[in-house]
């Protein structure tokens, strides 16, 4: 009995040192900024700006990753086939390029974790199809443009119109140029300034509900709430005419903001709309801090833009 004691005594101390030096070996917990009120810090200027494409292509299927060799030669071959300072192609492709490579900001690198897509799920990298009720509402407004293209400034894109840029936010998808955001936070609430367009999104923190359904908005209406060092953004109450790759006015997003080092947000976001498509999906796309500026988008409503694309359409109409 008393070897037995001795045993057992030997063993719980050989189990209590493994611990230990477990625990002293492992890593510090990653220390994350923070606001002076003990936030999470989120702030600064971000860019999302990348190659990678927001669905896998077709010549990708299967591969979800790259290589580092692939990612080199994919970066190359991309930057090369967008270079609008190209005068080959002919008279029309030329015009079609309608800007030289100066205006545009598409970024030159694929993301970091070298995915072939934004897309994360499904699996496959692609966005899930449309439900009929949302393909007749495509061909609906298909229609629409076909028979009445620009009667009045109402039959224009939103972007047309300076409104809104559908993909500026949310959810926050790379285009090809403004692809920069800068995020301020202050208690109770978090704003992000989006350069595409000028919009700035206000998100409460305070736990209050969302606005009543008969209240809908341009870009939504944002509640955030903290999950551990994590910003989850929660939208509804989208307009009819706030269509993000043919979904309803009942669209719900969920974003999550999550700081991982001192030049990289993580941030990715999820859809949810079974009026328009067979399943919901989740695309991811980092963030990088840039030193900016962000400059004024000088877009607004009533610009001669949109003033000579009405005359020229009564031009035609005679």
């Amino acid at each position: 009995m008393h070897h037995r004691l001795g045993y057992v005594s030997l063993t719980v101390a050989g189990v209590s040192l493994a611990v230990a030096t477990a625990i002293a070996q492992a890593p510090a917990p990653r220390s994350v900024p923070r606001t002076p009120w003990g936030d999470p810090d989120l702030q600064g200027l971000w860019t999302n700006a990348t190659v990678t494409p927001f669905e896998r292509p077709a010549n990708l299927s299967g591969k979800a990753v790259l290589t580092q060799e692939e990612a080199a030669e994919f970066e190359r071959q991309t930057n090369q086939a967008r270079d609008a300072d190209n005068r080959g192609g002919g008279t029309e492709a030329d015009l079609g390029r309608a800007y030289n490579q100066f205006w545009f900001e598409r970024g030159t690198k694929v993301v970091g974790t070298r995915r072939t897509s934004l897309v994360t799920d499904p699996p496959d990298g692609r966005v899930p199809a449309l439900t009929p009720a949302a393909q007749s509402r495509a061909d609906a407004r298909a229609e629409a443009r076909r028979r009445s293209p620009a009667d009045g400034p109402e039959d224009r894109s939103l972007v047309e119109r300076c409104i809104l840029w559908p993909t500026a936010g949310p959810p926050m998808v790379p285009g090809a140029y403004n692809n920069n955001y800068q995020i301020l936070q202050a208690p109770g609430h978090v704003a992000i300034l989006i350069e595409m367009i000028h919009d700035v999104r206000i998100i409460p923190l305070d736990g209050r509900p969302h606005a009543p359904q008969a209240i809908r908005q341009w870009m939504g209406d944002s509640r955030g709430r903290w999950d551990g060092n994590t910003l989850i953004v929660t939208t509804t109450n989208f307009t009819d005419k706030t269509i993000f790759r043919g979904s309803s006015a009942n669209l719900k997003i969920v974003e999550r903001f999550t700081r991982v080092d001192p030049d990289t947000l993580d941030y990715q976001f999820s859809i949810d709309d079974p009026e328009s498509f067979t399943r919901s999906w989740t695309a991811a796309v980092p963030m990088t801090k840039t030193d900016g500026p962000i400059f004024e988008y000088a877009c607004h409503e009533g610009n001669y833009g949109m003033t000579n694309l009405l005359k020229g359409a009564r031009a035609e109409d005679k």
